[in-house]
């Protein structure tokens, strides 16, 4: 047995209960994980709310780091002792679970477990956001909502570091100045002003080669508006609520392209995997992208940690600590 963050019916973060939860030995392909942090997502508010639905009882959490317990029959390449690290699966809010091998990588020396856990499915994300989705070229101009989140602050460094100029939408002063501390070029706060519109002021009414959009319901219509013509826009999670029903004759008149992609199909093979976390890995232990680790809360107190980051209450990464 083990401990966990249990959800049984969906609602809001008091739906999350601790409790002995079992915990299967690693079969064919599997290793048993001891966590030492894991990371806090969005998405986790989305599918104990029910958005994402599931089937009930379930540990939700996507990402983490930790230790290698056990090993099952036919893993090669990790032994007891490894410290590892993963993004994608559910069942990460709990002291130990089995995953599949396949699905996690090996820590290098450099990177810290409560770093991994804050960076695996954010660092994943931006990465295929600005290297499969809209490939982000030197410059380009291109737009990230909540450009002060964990997502956003990845993006900015990422983004900037590839040559692009950078334009973040934030909530408050506070948040603006530590995107532009991390490669935001021109922050705005949106609670002040329209973001279409200055981003069309900043390009000059070109609009921008892509807008990457983590809202949904409040921004995705004006995140089409400021895209320049054969322009990208990512719809790509939905704080907000979910995307309005789009009218394709908005995209007329500019040829513009409209996606909604997630990790899941961009980490689906092993090949995949090992590509972006290599580049996440690399730009890391270079100090290119810094890891803001800038909430922690322990695993059992999951709850107050939802409460925060759906207050907007949070910046950079938050982690939760067994």
């Amino acid at each position: 047995m083990t401990r966990a963050l249990v959800v049984h019916e969906y609602g809001g973060p008091e739906v999350l209960t601790w409790e002995e939860a079992p915990v299967a030995a690693p079969g064919p392909g599997q290793v048993l994980i001891r966590h030492t942090a894991v990371g806090l997502n969005m998405a986790d508010t989305y599918r104990r709310r029910g958005v994402y639905p599931l089937t009930l009882p379930v540990i939700v959490g996507s990402e983490g780091a930790g230790t290698v317990e056990a090993v099952g029959a036919d893993v090669a390449g990790l032994a007891v002792g490894d410290r590892v690290a993963y993004a994608g699966p559910l069942g990460s809010y709990a002291e130990e679970r089995t995953i599949a091998a396949d699905k996690v990588v090996r820590l290098p020396d450099g990177i810290d477990d409560r770093t991994a856990a804050a960076m695996m499915l954010k660092g994943l994300t931006v990465h295929y956001l600005i290297h499969w989705t809209h490939p982000v070229r030197a410059g380009d101009t291109v737009v990230i909502h909540a450009a002060a989140g964990g997502v956003g602050l990845i993006f900015c460094q990422w983004a900037r570091h590839l040559g692009a100029t950078v334009i973040g939408t934030v909530g408050s002063d506070e948040k603006a100045e530590l995107a532009a501390a991390h490669g935001c070029d021109h922050p705005i706060v949106y609670t002040r002003e329209t973001f279409a519109d200055r981003v069309l002021e900043i390009t000059g009414g070109e609009g921008a080669h892509a807008v990457y959009d983590s809202i949904g319901a409040d921004t995705f219509l004006d995140s089409i508006r400021c895209t320049r013509p054969r322009g990208v826009v990512a719809g790509f999670g939905q704080a907000s609520g979910p995307f309005p029903q789009l009218d394709t004759g908005l995209l007329q008149g500019g040829s513009k392209f409209v996606t909604r992609p997630g990790l899941a199909d961009h980490i689906a093979t092993r090949e995949m995997i090992e590509t972006a976390a290599g580049r996440l890995f690399d730009l890391v232990e270079r100090g290119i992208v810094t890891i803001n680790v800038n909430q922690e809360w322990p695993l059992a107190e999951a709850s107050d940690a939802h409460r925060a980051l759906e207050a907007r209450a949070t910046t950079g990464s938050t982690v939760l600590i067994p």
